[in-house]
Parts: C-alpha cells; structure tokens; sequence
C-alpha cells in the first residue's frame, strides 16, 4: 500500500504498512460490497456475471445468480437486504436477507421506469435514500435499453413506501456513491462524470443547501473515478478515485490516497470489530486493515450470532 500524504492525520487511519490483500480474484466486475453483522460474512456484486458472490472469511461462493446485475447493496435495521437493481431499474428488498423472499420497492417514477438504482443507504428513521444514473441501461453492467426518465436523480423512500426526487432535475449528470455524516445531518453524493462529490443538509427527511464538498476527483495518468463512498466514525470520507481511495477531512480537506492494483468501485467495513476495509475492484475483492470503523448505521448494531467467531485475514 503507497500513500500521498497531506495531512499526518492519514497515519490515524490507517498503518501505511498495512497490505492491501487479495481475498478472491477472477471475477469480471465487483461491486456492492456489505458486511452482515450477525453471520459475519460479506456480500458483493459481480454485475456481467449477473451474480451476488458471498465470503464468509475463509473463502469466496456464488450466493445467487441471476441477480438481476444487482450493484449497490446495503441492510435496513432489521437485517433485510436492500438491492440496486440495473436489469429491473429497481430497488429490491429481500426480506430476512439475501436469500429471502424479494420485494420491489421502487421501480418507477412518475410513471417511467427509472434509469438504474446504483447505490444506497438507510437513514436511521428507516427512510432509504438511492441514486439513479444510467449505467445500468448499457451493455455488460447492465440491459442495453433506452431511459424514459430523461434525468438521472437521488431518490427517497419513505417509511410509508412513497418514493420522492430529492435534488432538481438537472443537478447531476451520473450521480452515483452516496452517505451519511456519522450524525445523519449530512448526506454526501458524488457525481462520476462531473468528479466532484456534493453535500445536503438532510432536514427533516428532506435535502437542502447544497453544496459542493470536493471536485477535481481526476488524475489524467491513472485510471478511476467517484463511484462508491463511505464514511468513517471520524467524518471523513472515502471515495473511489483514480489510483484507488482517496481520504478527505469533513471540512473538504484532501488527507490522502491509498493505492489499489486495480480499478477501484465500492468498499465497505466489516469484521467483528468494523476494522477490514473490504475494497471491490474490477477482477478482485480485497481487503485490509484499518484504524477507524464505519459510522454506525442502524443495521450495524445487530450482535454477532457465534461467539467465537473469528475473522480470517
């Protein structure tokens, strides 16, 4: 692992010795990664294969195909799995999880399909947030098709199932990584095409004073771009960008990068003590140790089911 170090809050988060490790490899494009916290296992998506892959510590298994090319994957508090789906351009939810019975719970917005759910987050009150760019209506990650939408948006469901735009129609280009402040104050979106990452205040469900966090998010030499994006317990947030992750302080600042072999879309914490950077990357899954753990989302609060259950790096 190689740094580009700004400020020395970069050493807090992670040992700059720390491996970046492969835990599975040949797959043909990873994405999605979630960790349940119960069975202590991690899911990710393989979108042309049109399959859901699961480790479980030891080794990597198929756990569904087809999956209608899922990508982004997230729990609610109740441990149900929530799907972005690019062959249905639905959001989907297996209830008790991933091999549970599948619900859809958004497909269509006024009256036309939407583009391709990408990714997604449960808030705290159970509302779920998703954004909707047009990946998933091309070939390989998706069906090629034509949209009927005309926009891509950032949604939200509410409790009660309604679905609602929350951004103007013409913000973003191809919005994509999305999360919340460890407060849930704060909801974070970036945009691939346009390389930059926005923030909203969240207001009562609603977003509002939009603003933008980060831009610039290219590197003419090296390949990536925004797509996936967490943040930790500290504030900062991590985004997929060229090279591999880069780091940036809740005031904007750029801490960092950390190097990946390869193209970098998702990643997500887990193990027994939130402390595995679990990295989805073109061909492979890797994984490696950090110092700080994921903001604390509602499903994150479920106990492990095996006591002595250990995590095999």
């Amino acid at each position: 692992m190689s740094y580009t170090p700004r400020i020395s809050a970069l050493k807090e988060l992670a040992d700059d010795a720390a491996p970046v490790r492969v835990i599975g490899s040949g797959f043909e494009f990873t994405e999605g990664p979630i960790w349940h916290p119960r069975d202590q296992f991690l899911l990710f998506s393989d979108m042309p294969a049109d399959a859901r892959r699961r480790f479980d510590g030891k080794a990597v298994r198929e756990q569904a195909r087809p999956s209608n090319k899922g990508n982004g994957m997230t729990y609610d508090a109740d441990l149900n799995l929530l799907v972005c789906e690019h062959a249905t351009s639905s959001v989907a939810r297996f209830r008790g999880g991933a091999d549970g019975k599948r619900e859809v719970l958004a497909s269509h917005f006024e009256g036309k399909e939407l583009n391709s759910p990408n990714d997604i987050v449960a808030a705290k009150d159970g509302a779920i947030y998703f954004t909707d760019p047009t990946y998933g209506r091309m070939p390989v990650f998706g069906v090629e098709r034509p949209t009927q939408l005309g926009f891509q948006g950032v949604y939200r469901i509410a409790t009660d199932g309604r679905l609602a735009l929350m951004v103007e129609k013409s913000l973003f280009t191809q919005p994509n990584g999305l999360c919340f402040s460890p407060d849930e104050r704060l909801l974070y979106v970036n945009d691939t095409e346009q390389a930059n990452i926005r923030v909203f205040d969240v207001v009562n469900g609603a977003l509002a004073n939009m603003r933008v966090f980060a831009s610039g998010i290219t590197d003419p030499g090296k390949a990536g771009a925004p797509d996936g994006m967490k943040c930790d317990e500290q504030g900062n947030i991590w985004v997929t960008a060229p090279g591999g992750l880069w780091i940036y302080a809740p005031n904007g600042v750029l801490i960092g990068k950390i190097a990946v072999p390869e193209v970098v879309a998702n990643l997500h914490w887990g193990g027994r003590d939130w402390r595995t950077l679990f990295i989805t990357a073109s061909t492979s899954l890797y994984a490696m140790d950090v110092k700080v753990g994921p903001h604390k989302e509602a499903f994150m609060a479920a106990l492990p089911a095996v006591a002595d259950h250990i995590f095999d790096h």
